[in-house]
């Protein structure tokens, strides 16, 4: 799975996401993560906290 900049994906956790930065494909990303209470969080995940990509 091939993450691009600004990817809409799907946590493990449930959670939506926008890929905004890249540090290492496949390895680890900063991303924006929609919360539940509708925030919006940055914060650094890692390839393996992804399920997959929506858009």
């Amino acid at each position: 799975m091939s993450i691009k900049m600004f990817d809409k994906i799907l946590l493990k956790t449930g959670e939506v996401a926008y890929i905004v930065e890249i540090y290492e494909q496949g390895v680890a990303y900063e991303a924006d993560i929609d919360k539940a209470d509708g925030s919006i969080e940055t914060d650094i995940i890692k390839h393996s906290d992804i399920v997959r990509v929506l858009s």
